[in-house]
């Protein structure tokens, strides 16, 4: 579902083909749906840091061929795709019963506990566990991954036959900005009723769920977008109406976790470059500055854009939720169920409703499911780091 894209491309600019040290070629992250978690997807994976003893062969000999340096490099690939593949999974598969939680805490007004804390959050997942069973905790996850991918073949698609740039160009210009934004807005707008259909898989209680097929989120999306299917009482929002909304989040958390990407980027190449030319570095380091970098611009531009937009995005959830005749866990017991019979108006009479019955803190309603799911990415990251020095250093 992910088309090929340029080499060199990281976010909203274009390397045009220029090698940096120490990066290699790389890709931005996909486009975002709101609340959803991204896949981070490169069409290369950095190898060597030019100038470090791993990438040197004299004349004549064969990096390929048998020799310490032949497993080494081998290793050094190994761990590139493991580091890669670990945050991957952490993200979207560790991760995904925070995804729950969070999104229920969000779309549950009737709550009185607001899990701004991780501890409450940590305590309400075992409660959840023990009654539901784990299925509860990791409901819906073939339907995000299915939204990615009708995000990454809408945006392909529309790229392919109108003139919106799907990438900018190193000497990019306000007018290419514009184009870029449009075009991720339009894939936005598709991606739309498929979201609506697996929030509602994301926060369903389990205890009156039926058993759902992984193509379901398809078929739900359809009739949302048709208006057929699945019956909803007149407390239903139009997508017209949630049209703005859904795209204001979405160009808005692109733009910030892109600007947060390059210059987490930009600050890590020049320490690195400097570590490099006054510290001669062991071929480990120089094989971890080679691949880090990028995971940790990538961490750090989703937690800031999830963090700045939270309100937005419990403003969408509660807006895509209404009249759907969902019903949610009681995330104060964490047992029970509780039924979603908002009225909201539209997105700025949600807002003033939060403000007036729930408080300022009721835009944050679950936000310690945010902080336990990116401290579970950076143990994991850690993890990871120590685990591949620690069998770098046995093999060197």
């Amino acid at each position: 579902m992910h088309p090929r894209r340029p080499e060199g491309f990281d976010g909203l600019g274009f390397r045009g083909g220029r090698e940096e040290p120490g990066l290699g070629h790389w890709v931005s992250t996909p486009p975002d749906i709101p609340g959803s978690r991204n896949l981070h997807w490169g069409e290369k994976t950095p190898q060597l840091v030019a100038g470090t003893p791993l990438g040197a062969s004299g004349l004549g000999e064969d990096p390929s061929g048998g020799g310490p340096n032949a497993s080494t490099e081998q290793l050094n690939r190994f761990a590139g795709f493991g580091i890669g593949l670990a945050s991957l999974f952490t993200e979207n598969v560790l991760a995904h019963p925070c995804i729950v939680l969070r999104r229920q805490c969000q779309v549950n007004y009737h709550a009185k506990n607001y899990h701004l804390t991780p501890f409450t959050i940590i305590n309400i997942m075992y409660s959840i566990n023990k009654t539901q069973g784990p299925r509860a905790l990791w409901k819906g996850m073939g339907s995000t991954f299915i939204v990615q991918g009708i995000t990454l073949g809408a945006e392909g698609i529309i790229s392919e036959f109108t003139p919106l740039p799907r990438e900018l160009s190193y000497k990019w210009s306000p007018k290419q900005i514009g184009e870029h934004l449009v075009l991720k807005g339009l894939t936005y707008m598709i991606a739309m009723p498929f979201y609506s259909a697996s929030l509602i898989e994301t926060v369903q209680s389990e205890i009156i769920r039926d058993n759902t097929g992984i193509l379901d989120c398809l078929k739900e999306g359809i009739g949302r977008a048709l208006g057929f299917g699945v019956p909803h009482s007149k407390r239903l929002l139009p997508l017209l109406a949630l049209t703005f909304p859904t795209v204001l989040h979405g160009v808005l958390h692109y733009i910030i976790s892109s600007a947060v990407q390059k210059l987490v980027l930009f600050f890590l190449k020049k320490e690195n470059s400097h570590n490099l030319a006054t510290d001669n570095s062991s071929s480990v380091q120089s094989m971890l500055d080679a691949y880090f970098p990028e995971l940790i611009a990538s961490f750090a531009a989703s937690l800031c854009a999830d963090v700045i937009l939270y309100p937005l995005e419990t403003v969408l959830h509660r807006l895509h939720i209404q009249g759907t005749r969902t019903i949610i866990d009681n995330t104060d017991l964490g047992y029970e169920v509780l039924p979603i019979n908002t009225q909201y108006e539209g997105m700025r009479d949600c807002i003033n409703t939060i403000k007036q019955e729930e408080g300022v803190l009721g835009f944050y309603k679950g936000f310690g499911a945010v902080v336990v799911q990116y401290t579970l990415h950076v143990a994991i990251l850690q993890f990871t780091k120590i685990l591949y020095s620690t069998l770098l250093q046995n093999v060197s």
